[in-house]
């Protein structure tokens, strides 16, 4: 890891605090560690460092797509908050080069723990179908969907 990688993860953080517990990585930041390191390697540990990751089309505060805005609700029906989220629009070769990195031709593109999930359609699916809560259970996140239903249930 390079001094620069360090110097990102111990200072930079607490900086890219947005509300809602949800990180918004600024366009500056991106383009100073990708130099260093190559797009591949830079999106690599970009979706590793953090338990979950969005690349979306805005950020979650102010989503710029139907899609974005889509997967930014389900994470908060789910109480999903700690996520790590960088606005593609800002930058015409993060956009493309997590497309890339993916396989993946559409955003917003969603990894949890380094592995890539999906986009709005899948996330969406998962939520339906139940296994988003299994899921975010594998990352030590107990979903506000079930708290609801044990309400209810009383």
């Amino acid at each position: 890891m390079t001094s620069l990688h360090r110097l990102s993860l111990g200072i930079l953080r607490p900086a890219l605090f947005r509300s809602e517990n949800v990180f918004s990585v600024p366009l500056r930041i991106w383009r100073l560690l990708a130099s260093e390191t190559g797009y591949q390697d830079h999106l690599e540990s970009m979706v590793k460092k953090d338990k979950m990751v969005v690349f979306m089309k805005g950020t979650p505060d102010q989503p710029m797509c139907g899609f974005s805005n889509a997967v930014v609700q389900i994470l908060r029906m789910h109480g999903v908050e700690g996520y790590v989220a960088y606005n593609v629009l800002e930058d015409q070769d993060l956009r493309q080069g997590v497309k890339d990195y993916s396989n993946w031709p559409t955003i917003p593109q969603v990894y949890f723990s380094g592995e890539f999930v999906g986009g709005c359609d899948i996330l969406l699916q998962m939520h339906q179908n139940g296994d988003l809560v299994e899921e975010l259970k594998k990352l030590g996140i107990k979903s506000a969907l079930l708290e609801a239903e044990k309400d209810t249930k009383q």
